[in-house]
């Protein structure tokens, strides 16, 4: 059994004030894999005091010795891989090879990057003449991150923020927190201020809106469910302080009847990718009226193609969801698919046949889905894709937009001016063309509601940054 009830706070582990034992399970075995201590006001206000005590100082540090720190922590991060890997792998059920290689990866990808990107930012801009614009740290940041991609999540904030001269609070999730424990052990391994990185376990409804509604904390950055970030917006809002939002999606992956002969099955892989378990997953697939027959085949045989494993097991396979919370959940809107009209393609309801035990569910495809139906509108979070026809690119662009989502969408065309249009038409934060992924510090956020702020690259570190301008005092 895993213990890990101590929480980082001015750089020591510190016991909670009071007990308050969690179990976190693997999702593979539904057993109890370790235990954690859930914070209360107390664990919350010394873990402010002691980021509100280290600012100054740490603000002030030169930008040199802020990125060789980072740099140390991004070469222990990449000794320790294998010990992080094996951490998402038992908290969130992520196979061990996509562990090693995406979650373990993704944290990598944005250390490296904001050190890229650190290069040609201007911390003091020259402008019109007599002015200069400062970029100076916002503050204190409350970092509140989720359990379907830990160290994507957590690197996209903790280090940006440690960058541009913020502390920090972390609150993970407290479904997959051990990968977070570790990365606090990380940091300290690291050699940072006492103060500059502080974690606490704890729920939304405690920790998260302690920290939310802090005075001390002057901004707060949180991915996960719309439902959630609205009501840390709400948390936040008597203390004016900013609120940076990542949030749902209900991505479309519009197919166009030129698209390449792989568009489909590249489209139900994405879907499925992490059990479906992302929020930038295309789960409305729109394919145009000509090519819809064959791309439900085509849909239909990558879905039966999609192998469903333990976690502990080497290969392409998915694992299980997270928690049985999102089972159930998962289930209920399958059930609703099939209830309101949606042809079941593949999958279902249930266990993958000789699971038993875990939080397993099939891979699952809906036809014929319309727009009235709640598999349509609603973010599934599980591996369940849905899959509609349409006429024009006009109405694939509608149909798009039809959602109160706006994180990512897909389009699939050889015609490039018809892929520009349709991307420069389309309501989200980010669109994806022909499989080609974004690069490497592009920004990543979206419209409506799946959030407000940018994540990643130059945009990552101006998250944390207010803009001060200051007259009279020309560059040299």
């Amino acid at each position: 059994m895993i213990e890990k009830r101590q929480f980082y706070i001015d750089g020591q582990w510190v016991n909670p004030a009071a007990p308050n034992d969690m179990d976190v399970i693997d999702p593979s075995t539904e057993d109890t894999c370790a235990v954690i201590s859930l914070g209360d006001q107390a664990d919350t206000d010394a873990a402010v005091a002691a980021a509100k005590a280290a600012f100054p100082s740490w603000a002030a540090t030169p930008l040199e010795e802020r990125v060789a720190l980072i740099k140390r922590l991004g070469d222990i991060y990449t000794e320790r891989r294998e010990e992080m890997a094996e951490a998402m792998r038992i908290e969130m059920g992520a196979p061990i090879d996509l562990a090693r290689a995406n979650q373990w990866g993704a944290g990598s990808w944005h250390i490296a990057g904001f050190l890229e990107a650190l290069e040609g930012f201007e911390f003091e801009r020259a402008y019109g003449g007599v002015d200069r614009i400062r970029m100076e740290p916002i503050g204190v940041c409350a970092l509140i991150t989720p359990w379907n991609w830990p160290m994507n999540q957590v690197a996209l904030k903790a280090i940006p923020a440690m960058a541009v001269g913020c502390t920090m609070i972390l609150k993970p999730s407290e479904i997959s927190p051990l990968s977070s424990v570790l990365f606090a052990e990380m940091v300290d391994q690291a050699g940072f201020p006492k103060g500059v990185f502080n974690m606490v376990n704890g729920d939304g409804v405690g920790v998260g809106t302690q920290l939310s509604s802090h005075p001390d904390v002057d901004m707060v950055s949180f991915t996960g469910s719309t439902r959630a970030g609205i009501a840390i917006s709400k948390a936040a809002a008597d203390t004016l302080k900013r609120v940076s939002l990542e949030l749902g999606g209900k991505g479309a992956n519009i197919i166009f009847a030129d698209a390449d002969e792989k568009a489909v099955k590249r489209g139900v892989i994405h879907c499925m990718q992490n059990t479906g378990q992302s929020c930038n997953a295309p789960t409305r697939m729109l394919v145009e009226r000509s090519r819809y027959d064959q791309a439900v085949e085509e849909a239909k045989a990558a879905a039966d193609a999609t192998k469903v494993g333990q976690s502990a097991e080497s290969g392409r396979h998915i694992g299980p969801v997270v928690s049985e919370l999102q089972f159930n959940k998962i289930q209920g809107l399958i059930e609703i698919g099939i209830k309101e009209g949606a042809t079941l393609l593949s999958g279902g309801l249930g266990r993958p046949e000789g699971m038993n035990k875990g939080y397993f569910v099939r891979p699952t495809v809906f036809a014929d889905v319309t727009p009235d139906m709640t598999i349509y509108r609603e973010e599934i979070f599980g591996p369940v894709l849905s899959i509609i026809p349409f006429d024009s690119e006009d109405e694939a662009i509608a149909m798009a937009n039809d959602t109160v989502y706006g994180l990512t969408n897909y389009i699939q065309t050889q015609d490039d001016d018809k892929r520009l249009r349709v991307a420069r038409s389309v309501r989200s934060g980010m669109v994806e063309t022909n499989g080609v992924s974004r690069q490497q510090g592009s920004p990543f956020g979206g419209f409506k509601q799946s959030g407000n702020g940018r994540e990643g690259g130059l945009w990552g570190l101006e998250e944390f940054c207010e803009v001060k301008a200051i007259s009279g005092v020309p560059m040299a």
